[in-house]
């Protein structure tokens, strides 16, 4: 059963479209408040797509982020009580536990690393505003964070994903099977050790 190479095929179609960058704007700023799909599963496939723009896609996923990276941090400040509603389920508790002994011990670093490394950022940017981290040197961290891990992503597929794609078309079947193996083996993992 041929499940993942038409998926691969449309993903491409999709990330040529005129309205690609528009789209990766709004997952960008979206994934920093309440979306849990990181921005990466659509810049890659758009500087796949279109390998002279990887630069292009870096800085609008960047920015857009980053905007989205405040919008969280003044829900966090302003709207927590709103906003933990959706952000403390399933197992949000100790998600957000865990980010506020981080940011106790340290501090601005932590949005760094929390900005570049894929984890949910948005569990981030609402905890920084919740504990009144200050805006600018959030903002600073957050952009750098987010630009190291976007053009890395963006400049990675743009010099390796030409010389590759022909081997990823031929065995995304492969791949992509593998891939639900283990995130079928991640759950059960989880839910039952």
């Amino acid at each position: 059963m041929r499940l993942f190479a038409p998926l691969y095929d449309q993903t491409l179609r999709w990330a040529r479209h005129s309205r690609a960058p528009w789209a990766l704007s709004v997952l960008s700023f979206a994934e920093s408040v309440i979306f849990p799909v990181p921005t990466d599963v659509m810049l890659a496939p758009m500087v796949l797509a279109q390998p002279l723009k990887w630069l292009h896609y870096a800085a609008l996923a960047t920015v857009f982020s980053v905007l989205g990276g405040v919008f969280g941090y003044l829900l966090g400040a302003w709207a927590f009580d709103w906003a933990s509603a959706w952000l403390l389920a399933n197992d949000g508790n100790q998600v957000f536990a865990e980010a506020q002994r981080l940011f106790q011990e340290w501090g601005v670093w932590f949005v760094f690393i929390a900005a570049f490394t894929p984890v949910p950022y948005k569990v981030f940017t609402i905890s920084a505003g919740f504990m009144a981290l200050a805006l600018v040197p959030f903002v600073i961290a957050s952009a750098v964070g987010r630009a190291a891990r976007f053009f890395l992503v963006a400049g990675l597929v743009h010099w390796v994903g030409a010389r590759y794609e022909p081997w990823l078309r031929r065995h995304v079947e492969s791949v992509g099977w593998l891939i639900v193996a283990v995130l079928v083996l991640f759950f059960v993992y989880r839910e039952w050790f």
